[in-house]
């Protein structure tokens, strides 16, 4: 799918020529450990440098310049994957081929603005500016903040904080509050450079453009130091020993709807030969619309306004997420378990099967609908095959038989039922 170009021990470039898209694109994602300080910095840094640079000082400049390469696009992002933290620069251009002056290098514009706003960040007196570094941190203060107002999240983080305490399952990508009010100026310099020496680096070039010609200049577009960088990523499989109960949490806050969350740990992860049984025995179970906890939980029952299940395959564990009535709590419960047990005997109808195959193809092949979907995508399963592509993974798919799906049902275990609902509804018990 993408040629894979090493360019130093730890830094790699992934390019693409593909005419299916009137953009090109590049991504530079940078890997590290996944700890809340960590992330906590990185984010900030990630919200500073898509603020300005040293050519373009202000927000406002920076943006003109995107405006005037026709409303180009550039942004920075975090995210997590296992034990690993992901800082990722987006950029997308217009290819100039469509423009009505083609001999206007607009991605090659947008190239440069992007290598010289990492490389070259809007720094006073060696640091970056302390105004723009406290407006960031505020802003991502708010981020994390506005969980505890979206109850659907805040519930789903409250009960792997109750089971992975500390654990990389449990941290944000954007860290803690506490962690954000720690950072400053000198110690963001620090982070920035630690992560320009030391992380894992893969960048994504995609769309109709020379890609020999990239491979030949990129080692001077990206001048990456090396001597600490690891070789790649090191993804752990997440191991964690399950207690003999599952626990039964209930707490309550200011809110209407009750929000009742199951996990269920697994020693299926990513990297295991049976991951893809596990993503079609969730499909199944919860994954989409004909799946058994909407149909039988929501729909004939109407004990829930919504109710999924997800599969977090870098961690073990699979989540069950429902809204009910908190005085319902005990039925629904009940009808859940229900559902995992109807798989574990086998309960498993070969339309159900057909139609979870068919959504998961249909998902994974609409994400290769646009660039960044494909760079994704790639990104995470060239893990398991740097060869990989949907075709591959779907046949995959349509070698599950129900039987499979009934061992993976097997092999969920329980570890709690939590009930975030409201403070009435509770009092009333």
């Amino acid at each position: 799918m993408f040629d894979k170009t090493e360019l130093q021990s730890g830094v790699n470039l992934y390019t693409r020529q593909t005419a299916q898209f009137k953009t090109v694109s590049v991504a530079i994602k940078f890997t590290a450990p996944l700890t809340e300080e960590n992330a906590a910095a990185r984010t900030v840094l990630a919200n500073v440098l898509e603020d300005s640079s040293a050519q373009y000082p202000t927000r406002t400049k920076l943006r003109q310049a995107l405006e005037e390469l026709y409303g180009a696009v550039y942004y920075t992002d975090t995210g997590k994957r296992g034990n690993e933290h992901i800082f990722t620069i987006y950029a997308e251009s217009v290819n100039e081929e469509y423009l009505r002056n083609p001999d206007v290098p607009v991605f090659e514009q947008l190239l440069t603005l992007v290598t010289e706003s990492l490389f070259n960040p809007n720094l006073i007196d060696g640091t970056f500016d302390g105004a723009i570094v406290e407006r960031e941190k505020q802003t991502v203060i708010d981020r994390i903040g506005s969980v505890y107002n979206d109850k659907t999240r805040f519930a789903n983080k409250r009960m792997l904080e109750l089971i992975r305490a500390g654990e990389s399952a449990s941290l944000s990508a954007s860290g803690t509050e506490k962690a954000v009010s720690a950072v400053t100026k000198e110690s963001l310099k620090t982070t920035y450079d630690r992560m320009m020496d030391e992380d894992t680096i893969d960048i994504y070039i995609l769309g109709d453009v020379d890609t020999d010609q990239l491979k030949d200049r990129a080692l001077t577009l990206f001048p990456f130091s090396s001597g600490l960088r690891k070789s790649g990523p090191v993804i752990q499989p997440q191991t964690h020993e399950v207690a003999s109960a599952a626990k039964h949490v209930r707490e309550k806050q200011d809110m209407k709807q009750g929000k009742l969350n199951m996990a269920f740990s697994t020693p299926v992860g990513f990297k295991h030969p049976d991951y893809p049984k596990m993503q079609m025995m969730n499909g199944v179970l919860g994954g989409f619309a004909h799946s058994k906890l909407f149909i039988n939980v929501r729909e004939k029952e109407s004990l829930a306004y919504y109710c999924s299940s997800s599969y977090a395959s870098h961690y073990g564990l699979l989540y069950v997420m429902s809204g009910i009535d908190a005085e319902q709590e005990e039925k629904t419960a009940a009808l859940i378990d229900q559902q995992i047990e109807a798989l574990r005997n086998g309960d498993i109808s070969d339309l159900e099967i057909r139609q979870t195959l068919a959504l998961l193809s249909n998902s994974i092949r609409s994400s290769f609908d646009s660039a960044k979907g494909q760079i994704e995508i790639y990104d995470q399963y060239k893990l398991l095959d740097e060869n990989f592509s949907a075709e591959k993974l779907i046949e995959e798919w349509k070698r599950v038989t129900k039987e499979d799906i009934r061992q993976m049902a097997t092999l969920l275990t329980k570890e709690i039922t939590y009930l975030l609902s409201g403070r009435e509804a509770m009092d009333h018990e």
